[in-house]
């Protein structure tokens, strides 16, 4: 059975990544909040009546998605 590794390595390499995407998604969201115009494109939804607010950033997710797509087709090309 050479080859096999203990189910525990494969847990642990889960968590080891599992802490690396938080800890990007942890900077991902301090690097945003300094980008002033992150969540304010033409194109976000923004609704008020009275004292409710609905808030839809329409145009900053597909920004968004456009970009992280655009990261992993980079990543994962041979």
């Amino acid at each position: 059975m050479a080859g096999m590794e203990p189910p525990l390595a494969e847990i642990g390499r889960l968590l080891v990544g599992l802490g690396i995407a938080l800890a990007l998604l942890g900077v991902l969201f301090l690097v945003t909040a300094r980008v002033p115009w992150i969540g304010r494109l033409p194109g976000d939804i923004v609704w008020r009546r009275g004292g409710f607010t609905f808030y839809f950033p329409l145009a900053t997710s597909l920004l968004v998605s456009l970009v992280l797509s655009l990261l992993l087709w980079l990543l994962t090309r041979r």
